[in-house]
């Protein structure tokens, strides 16, 4: 699964936008968050469900979560979760 790369412009308004925690933010922009700080999404197979774990190598961390359903958009408690793993891990 392969998602566009943001421009650096674009790359500092997506996380402007994520530390807004607005009730809009969809799943493939979250993708393309992680991916500008550094991760790859990681699908665990077929038998993985909705279940997506984010890697980075580099640094030895990632997040495991589950794909939003039935709509797109992030979960609040599931954005302030991933704004406390970027910030903690002074990602973002």
């Amino acid at each position: 699964m392969h998602f566009k790369l943001y421009q650096m412009g674009t790359k500092e308004k997506l996380i402007e936008r994520f530390k807004r925690q607005p009730k809009d933010f969809t799943f493939d922009e979250l993708i393309c968050l992680f991916q500008v700080v550094g991760f790859e999404l990681s699908q665990k197979g077929k038998t993985s469900g909705s279940r997506i774990e984010f890697v980075n190598q580099e640094k030895g961390l990632s997040y495991g979560t589950h794909k939003p359903h039935p709509d797109n958009s992030i979960k609040s408690y599931v954005m302030k979760q991933i704004l406390e793993f970027l910030t903690s891990n002074q990602l973002i």
